[in-house]
């Protein structure tokens, strides 16, 4: 559907699905972010995952960049807590790796999505002009349903005028 998006994706990730890492960075429609190495909470609770030590975020960051240079040389400098889950310490332990910690507007629904309906009438219902919408790529039994559900999102966003961007694009100053 020719989408630009942004992919935070996890070092174990990476590493796991070589192929599709590649083929993910090879299309000039996406850029690549972090999303973690150990994809483990940086604030607790959160949906589930273990926490991570704060002496051992940065290095989790930074070990996530270098996997993804494997695979790009050019990764974006945003990361994206897992589970959008961080507080003030966990922003501190991670400052000295110089990443833009991106977050969310729009939780997707999608991480073990039950209804493709439902995922998109919250994305639709939820989005405005600037929205960040996250969802995922795993499939199997982590998100099932993404791949069904983004034809008609990306449909409805389009209808409603959106344009679809990477967030180098909406961060870009607006020309003047």
């Amino acid at each position: 559907m020719h989408v630009p998006a942004t992919f935070f994706l996890a070092g174990k990730w990476m590493e796991r699905y070589p192929d599709t890492t590649a083929r993910l960075a090879a299309d000039p429609l996406f850029e690549l972010g972090s999303h973690s190495y150990s994809h483990r909470a940086f604030h607790t609770p959160c949906y589930g995952l273990g926490g991570l030590p704060v002496g051992e975020m940065a290095a989790d960051v930074m070990q996530s960049f270098d996997v993804l240079r494997r695979f790009t040389d050019h990764p974006v400098p945003y990361f994206r807590f897992p589970g959008d889950c961080y507080d003030r310490t966990s922003l501190a332990a991670i400052a000295s790796t110089h990443v833009a910690v991106i977050g969310v507007d729009v939780a997707s629904g999608d991480a073990f999505g039950t209804s493709v309906r439902a995922i998109v009438d919250t994305v639709l219902s939820q989005a405005h002009n600037g929205s960040i919408v996250v969802m995922h790529v795993t499939g199997g039994n982590t998100a099932p349903l993404t791949a069904d559900a983004l034809p008609d999102i990306v449909t409805g966003l389009r209808a409603r005028g959106y344009a679809l961007v990477t967030v180098t694009d909406l961060l870009r100053p607006a020309a003047q």
